[in-house]
């Protein structure tokens, strides 16, 4: 072996060696609030006629962020892709493009290893006022200003507003009194159509609807007293099992307050689980992963058919038009402690 494929290997062992460290001591550290698995995410594109073209493929990508760490992902697909960034958000995206089809279906799939852990917000009161950076400024002047299907103004926002029941002016006590509001004047319930876009105005006029519906009204009225209200989607992992197929996503939201920081909610969940409805306010198990967050989202070179209402499953472009029978599926197991040094030391499956 020469001098340089030495150094190389026990560079990549030392990055390694590292990986598993921090993995194993993050795990230590927070042994009773985090969960690490095993997860995939698999497209399937179905075969276009040769020739046809151009076909771009994008596929959302689990980042680390304060809640989870990703350990591994690796990407195994049929045509040429790379990693991008989407501008708004700063979602990461797969993204693979083919100038014309050769009459073959076109297959992603992404494994993960993830470490989850529990996110409670302890912290009611500010430690004091400080400086926000730049990228926080940004990040909280998208999570104020009203997106397409989920409005900050105007009668409806105003009619539902009044129905508020008055509190002390905090945005604790405020963002408290929108969250029962949703929980008590929704019904979780998918029926017909229109329900799971997410939209404002179908929640304040139908009652109804999945958990995009729920947390677009709280956004809604959040963003209206001046709160700033963040979207976010993913997958839920359930805890009372270790291992199977997951059969769609699960949204969830965020309010930020002043200086002391972002607040998680899960007003659905609270609907299905009436019993956990304070507990909801205020954590998230790990039991969900995160995938992207936001809304009107625009995917850059090759996604031409108008901003995504979100972002969780593939979106797929064929000669400037929107695929939509896409195939995908989801599946994960728990990885023991015991055995998340051997899974990272693995070679790719």
């Amino acid at each position: 072996m020469s001098g340089a494929r030495r150094s190389l290997q026990a560079i990549l062992t030392g990055v390694l060696g590292m990986s598993m460290a921090v993995a194993l001591s993050a795990r230590a550290a927070d042994q009773d609030n985090a969960r690490t698995l095993s997860f995939t995410y698999e497209a399937e594109v179905p075969a276009q006629p040769a020739g046809t073209g151009p076909i771009d493929v994008f596929i959302p990508l689990a980042a680390t962020d304060a809640h989870q760490t990703i350990l591994r992902h690796d990407v195994k697909a049929s045509i040429p892709g790379r990693e991008t960034i989407e501008s708004r958000y700063g979602n990461k995206v797969w993204h693979g493009h083919v100038d014309r089809s050769d009459g073959k279906p076109i297959t992603v799939v992404v494994d993960y290893i993830i470490q989850r852990r529990v996110f409670k917000q302890q912290r009611l009161t500010s430690a004091g006022i400080r400086a926000y950076s730049p990228s926080e400024r940004k990040e909280l002047a998208l999570a104020l200003g009203p997106d397409l299907r989920v409005p900050i103004s105007g009668p409806l926002i105003d009619m539902v507003r009044a129905e508020l029941p008055h509190t002390d002016p905090s945005a604790l006590a405020r963002a408290r009194a929108i969250y029962d509001y949703v929980i008590d004047n929704m019904e979780y319930k998918k029926v017909g159509t229109g329900w799971g876009n997410g939209d404002t105005f179908w929640a304040c006029t139908k009652r109804y609807g999945n958990c995009t519906d729920f947390h677009a009204l709280f956004i809604s009225l959040a963003r209206a007293e001046g709160i700033p209200a963040q979207f976010e989607i993913g997958f839920s992992v359930p805890e009372d099992r270790t291992s199977g197929a997951i059969d769609g996503y699960h949204c969830w939201t965020e309010f930020h307050l002043p200086d002391v920081g972002w607040f998680p909610i899960d007003a659905s969940e609270a609907w299905k689980r009436k019993e956990r409805r304070d507990f909801y306010f205020g954590t998230q198990p790990a039991d969900r992963i995160q995938f992207s967050m936001g809304r009107d989202l625009e995917l850059g070179d090759g996604h031409t058919t108008g901003p995504l209402n979100y972002f969780i499953y593939p979106h797929v472009e064929v000669a400037g038009k929107r695929l939509d029978n896409v195939k995908r599926g989801f599946r994960f197991s728990e990885i023991p402690d015991a055995d998340v040094a051997q899974k990272l030391s693995l070679p790719p499956s």
